[in-house]
C-alpha cells in the first residue's frame, strides 16, 4: 500500500512535460486511473458549486470575518505556514483569530499550530464540521463586534489597543484548507486572476530553512551547517516531498538521500526498522556520520516514535516562511492590504 502511495506522490507531483520520464507501469495504468478519477472530481465540484448557487446547500455565514487559505496545486506547497503568518498579523493587530482545521489523520498540522501559536491570542478548532466547531468556540469565548471604523483603527494602531482585546473573543477567522505549481502555471495563473479583476494584487512567497532542532530535544537549536559534510537521509510523509529534500540538498550536505511515506502517514515501529536499515546501510557505504531529516509535520504527528531511532541523529527542518519581493510588492504591502480586506469584508 506504501509503495502505491508514493507511486501515485510521484505521479501527481510531476510536471506535464516530463510525464514520459515516468515508469512505463505509471505511465499505462495509474496516469490514467488518475486522470479518470481528476474528472469525476472535477464534475463533482461543478455539481457543488451549481447546487450551493440554487441553494439547495446550506451556507453559513460566520459573525467575523473568514480568511480562506489553501493549495491550487498537490499539497505540501506552504499553506500552514501562511495560516500561521496571517494569525500572527491578526495577533500582532490586536485582533484574535480563530484557526479552523478539519485536523487530517492525527492532526499535525493543527498540532505544528499551537506550537509555533502557544501563549498568544490565537486559538485553534479542530473538525470536519468547521461550522459547529466555530459555533462552539464563540460560544465560550465570545466574538469580536466591531464597527468599521474602530476596527480600522485596531488594526492600523495595534499598540494603542495591546495585543488582547475584550477578554481573547475571537475577531477573524482562518479558514486552514479551504482550496487545492511551477512558474508557467504560476504566470497563468497571475494572468487570469488579471482578467477577472485588473487590480488583483498577486504575491509569491517562499519557505526558507532557518535551523534544525533535535527530535529528542524540540527546545534545542543548530545551525544548518551542523549537516555539512554529512550523508542526510530525508523521511518524510507529506503531499510534495521533493520540496523538502531539494531545501536540504541546497544546505550542502555531502549525499541527500530519501524515503518518503504516503500524506499523514503515521510512523510505525515496523517503519522505524526500516529507516534504522537505511541509515545503517548509507553508514556502511560511504564510511562517515549519517543524520536524518524529517519535516516539523512528522515530527508532531510522531514525536514519540521518531526517538525510537537509536544510534543515530534524528534533526527536525524549521524553515521561515517570507513574502517575496515582486513588482514593487512585499510584505509591508501584503500586511496592508490583508488589514484593508479584513475591514471591508467586516460584519458584510
Amino acid at each position: 500500500m506504501e509503495a502505491l502511495k508514493r507511486a501515485v506522490i510521484r505521479v501527481a507531483a510531476t510536471p506535464d512535460g516530463r510525464l514520459q520520464e515516468l515508469p512505463f507501469l505509471q505511465r499505462s495504468l495509474l496516469l490514467p486511473l488518475l486522470s479518470f478519477a481528476s474528472s469525476l472530481f472535477r464534475l463533482s465540484l461543478a455539481l457543488r458549486r451549481r447546487l450551493y448557487r440554487f441553494g439547495l446547500l446550506p451556507r453559513h455565514r460566520l459573525p467575523v470575518p473568514v480568511i480562506s487559505v489553501g493549495n491550487l496545486t498537490w499539497g505540501g506547497n506552504g499553506k500552514t505556514p501562511m495560516v500561521e503568518f496571517i494569525a500572527r498579523i491578526c495577533v500582532e493587530a490586536g485582533i484574535p483569530p480563530l484557526i479552523l482545521t478539519r485536523g487530517y489523520a492525527s492532526g499535525d498540522e493543527a498540532k505544528m499550530l499551537e506550537r509555533h501559536l502557544s501563549g498568544t491570542s490565537a486559538r485553534i478548532g479542530v473538525g470536519a464540521n468547521r461550522t459547529a466547531v466555530a459555533a462552539s468556540i464563540f460560544e465560550r469565548h465570545g466574538y469580536m463586534k466591531f464597527e468599521n471604523t474602530l476596527y480600522s483603527k485596531k488594526l492600523s494602531n495595534p499598540h494603542e489597543f495591546g495585543s488582547a482585546s475584550e477578554n481573547g473573543k475571537v475577531g477573524v477567522a482562518i479558514l486552514d484548507d479551504g482550496m487545492q505549481v511551477s512558474d508557467g502555471q504560476l504566470k497563468v495563473i497571475k494572468s487570469k486572476m488579471h482578467t477577472v479583476d485588473a487590480c488583483h494584487a498577486v504575491f509569491f512567497t517562499r519557505l526558507t530553512p532557518s535551523h534544525f532542532f533535535e527530535v529528542k530535544n524540540q527546545h534545542s537549536t543548530l545551525p544548518l551547517s551542523v549537516v555539512l559534510n554529512r550523508v542526510v537521509l530525508c523521511v518524510s510523509a507529506i503531499g510534495f516531498p521533493n520540496a523538502f529534500v531539494q531545501a536540504v540538498g541546497k544546505i550542502g550536505p555531502l549525499l541527500v538521500d530519501r524515503l518518503d511515506f504516503g500524506d499523514h502517514h503515521s510512523i510505525q515501529l515496523n517503519d522505524i526498522e526500516m529507516i534504522k536499515e537505511r541509515l545503517g546501510k548509507l553508514k556502511d557505504r560511504f564510511n562517515t556520520e549519517v543524520v536524518a531529516v524529517v519535516t516539523e509535520k512528522d515530527y508532531d504527528r510522531d514525536a514519540l516514535i521518531l526517538r525510537e531511532i537509536h544510534n543515530f541523529d534524528v534533526l527536525v527542518l524549521c524553515s521561515s516562511f517570507q513574502i517575496m519581493p515582486s513588482y514593487g510588492q512585499g510584505e509591508d504591502t501584503f500586511r496592508r492590504k490583508l488589514k484593508e480586506l479584513i475591514i471591508s469584508k467586516f460584519g458584510g
